[in-house]
């Protein structure tokens, strides 16, 4: 708090202590409202209560006409602005609907006080790769929104990955490599988060100088944003890493060096055994550069040796785990350690000696294989985390893909199954701290991520489908039974999927696959099998299509409803692409040539539904990274960066050997018709000559990572009129 006002400072709340009352702007809240938009904080009364509560809590009142929030911090009280715009006023602020026009909505008034509380204080946010697959061109603009989000959402805890490389950078360079060796070792900018998982070096570089520099002020801008809010900023800590180049192991004199081997083809860093006398000395000179750029604030470090399978051989894990823990706390002796638990990490001989309270375990799947004791999960810990403290986690996303997918009710029973055993003292659970969104991308499904973020708020387990029912009515303004009813399908089909399915990410849509008959899957570690009935979705369509005129202008229901026909077209183009199969079986080539252009079709179809929203649009992908050079040959380079990730993702080996090919495809439009559809059409056309199609698509691939045709950014169509057609199509099919 700044300053108090000198007249009307204090109100006392029965039973409460003073409540701090601030001036419109002079508080992060009211900003944020400003940001949304200008004038609008006058109609609101912020307030600070009972500072000193071991819970966070908000409540929601009136007073002289106008609606009062009040909580015991910052976060609480944007929370609880959040938890009023949806409930109350019908305004639900997302990624794609970040600025509504408050000015033309009615603020009702509390008719008592509501209150909610948690003692669940960490909310986590984000993952290595969300820094990768959806945030690596972000500028401050975008930041500065995506930080009012996690304030709404009461996230207290992110990962900030943003100016790591500059840290390293600095390091290295006190350390005395060359600014050549630091290329070959550092990622470019959209590889940054495998190179600090400790998964490859270099690919994707080498970076420009000035690229060091944006990053390093983006990341000053956004830490200064979090302290405003009180929220704790997770840096990247010093987990043993060290180039893979011998030379500089000879000139530092590094005598104990082990190799952790490949990461799907790549070359990971070398791993700096905690036995060698540098290990503080390389950790003192990283952390001592961090603080000197962001700070002598951090506290949290996010630190994961051998992430997806790195070699732990010759390496005393026990030793390794107490030599990081030592050099974090010789940094900071209140620092915690973040690590996640994915597949076989965190080593529990790593963190099991280690003190609890200063490690914080991420339980990074909890909605599909959670490690920290269900019963039911193939990945459970028999001991669970032992002492430490661990976050309940809904990872969702992989690879940025686009898609509608998310276990709605297996987040509901997981989180209260956890509670309850907390509430009984199960070891297991007990040292559960909080939740967390370990989406690897982000800009999509918005139900999962309201749904888990509230989870802390809502002492009581409750039902999805009143949940869902107040959740639409929120994100629209109102609701009618045509949209309740096409939510209730959508809630019992893509946000429904077997309870103990280990599907990783949404169900992948078969017309952004590398082709083949027969296509199980787009990415290598995906699947494209539908678990419910095509037909579903494009009922779900087709009763948002009966309303939809009545609320053309809404922006969440413009954007869902193209979202909702994407996804029908999507599956029925699984089906259809089942129809291609067996014509081709059956050796009727006229049917089979029937299918595939139906098919073909299709992917353009959708390119044009996909052009009515920027948000599912490739070429504000593109130019976001473009942004990020001043000249020419500086704009190339991010453009490539770009395009690479969502295609071939690395090089050939990587790509075709390695298997991370179409990873991070995504259903966009100018994809769809320059990249998706010529791939198929080689194939098909090379069927229905009677030849043998190509085996080999990476050539085709590279080509288009490396081009340089422009997309629009802005929509191109109209929503409405693309879903009809979309529609008007598939019920002929």
């Amino acid at each position: 708090m700044r300053r108090l006002l000198a007249i009307g400072l204090f109100a006392v709340l029965l039973g409460a202590a003073p409540v701090a009352v601030w001036a419109r702007g002079e508080n992060p809240v009211a900003a944020l409202v400003e940001r949304i938009q200008p004038g609008q904080s006058s109609r609101f009364i912020f307030e600070l209560a009972d500072q000193q509560s071991p819970e966070d809590f908000f409540e929601l009142d009136s007073r002289a006409g106008k609606v009062v929030v009040r909580g015991n911090n910052y976060l609480s009280v944007a929370v609880g602005l959040n938890w009023y715009l949806k409930y109350y006023a019908g305004v639900h602020i997302t990624w794609n609907n970040p600025h509504p026009r408050l000015s033309n909505i009615r603020f009702p008034k509390p008719k008592q006080v509501e209150r909610h509380q948690t003692d669940l204080l960490v909310r986590y946010y984000m993952n290595y790769c969300t820094f990768s697959y959806s945030t690596a061109f972000w500028d401050w603009k975008r930041w500065e929104q995506e930080i009012d989000w996690m304030a709404l959402h009461g996230v207290s805890l992110p990962l900030s990955l943003t100016g790591s490389a500059t840290v390293w950078r600095n390091t290295l360079l006190e350390l005395g490599f060359s600014a050549e060796q630091i290329d070959r070792f550092i990622a470019g900018p959209a590889h940054q988060a495998w190179w600090l998982m400790n998964n490859l070096e270099g690919w994707g570089g080498p970076n420009l100088p000035s690229w060091y520099e944006q990053t390093a002020e983006l990341e000053q801008r956004i830490v200064e944003r979090y302290r405003e809010w009180g929220i704790e900023p997770v840096f990247a800590g010093y987990s043993g890493m060290v180039p893979s180049d011998t030379a500089m192991w000879r000139k530092l004199g590094l005598t104990r060096v082990q190799n952790p081997g490949l990461w799907n083809g790549y070359q990971r860093p070398a791993f700096l055994q905690p036995t060698d006398p540098m290990f503080p000395k390389i950790a003192e000179v990283y952390y001592r550069n961090l603080k000197a750029l962001y700070g002598d604030g951090a506290k949290y470090f996010a630190i994961d040796p051998f992430h997806e399978g790195g070699s732990t051989a010759g390496v005393e894990l026990g030793a390794a785990g107490a030599a990081i823990y030592e050099a974090m706390k010789a940094a900071n002796p209140g620092a915690v350690w973040v690590v996640q638990a994915w597949q076989q990490c965190p080593h529990p001989e790593m963190i099991q000696d280690l003190p609890g309270g200063d490690v914080l375990v991420l339980d990074l799947f909890s909605e599909s294989r959670p490690q920290w004791g269900d019963p039911q999960s193939p990945w459970r810990r028999n001991k669970g985390y032992g002492r430490h403290d661990w976050v309940y986690c809904m990872l969702l996303n992989f690879g940025g893909n686009v898609g509608m997918y998310g276990k709605m009710q297996r987040v509901i029973n997981g989180y209260y199954q956890a509670r309850e055993m907390q509430a009984d003292g199960n070891p297991l659970a007990l040292y559960m701290k909080g939740v967390g969104a370990t989406a690897e991308g982000i800009e999509n499904n918005p139900v999962m991520f309201e749904l888990l973020y509230e989870l802390p708020w809502r002492a009581e387990k409750f039902d999805r489908t009143e949940w869902l029912n107040q959740y639409v009515t929120a994100r629209y303004g109102h609701t009618l039974p045509q949209v309740t009813e096409a939510w209730k399908i959508l809630a019992n089909t893509v946000y429904d999927p077997p309870y103990t399915s280990l599907q990783e990410g949404t169900t992948e849509s078969v017309l952004c696959a590398r082709p083949a008959l027969r296509v199980e899957r787009v990415s290598s570690w995906g699947s494209a099998a539908l678990a419910y009935d095509a037909q579903e979705t494009q009922r779900a369509l087709g009763l948002l299509l009966e309303v939809a005129d009545r609320f053309r202008g809404c922006n969440n229901f413009e954007y869902d409803l193209v979202d909702v026909a994407r996804q029908a077209l999507a599956d029925r183009a699984n089906l259809l692409l089942k129809e291609v199969e067996a014509a081709y079986d059956r050796g009727d080539r006229e049917q089979f040539r029937e299918r595939s252009n139906r098919f073909l079709e299709l992917i353009l179809l959708q390119d044009s539904l996909l052009s009515s929203r920027p948000e599912f649009m490739v070429g504000g992908w593109i130019e976001s990274a473009m942004r990020w050079g001043r000249y020419p040959e500086q704009q190339e380079f991010y453009r490539w960066n770009a395009r690479t990730l969502l295609t071939t993702w690395g090089n050939r080996h990587a790509a075709n050997v390695g298997g991370l090919h179409d990873y991070a495809h995504r259903e966009w439009a100018g994809m769809l018709r320059d990249y998706y559809y010529p791939r198929w059409k080689a194939f098909f056309d090379a069927m229905n000559a009677g030849e043998v199609p190509p085996v080999d698509y990476y050539p085709m691939e590279a080509a288009w990572a490396a081009g340089t045709q422009p997309y629009a950014t802005s929509a191109e169509q109209d929503p409405i009129r693309m879903a009809r057609e979309v529609y008007n199509r598939l019920i002929k099919l």
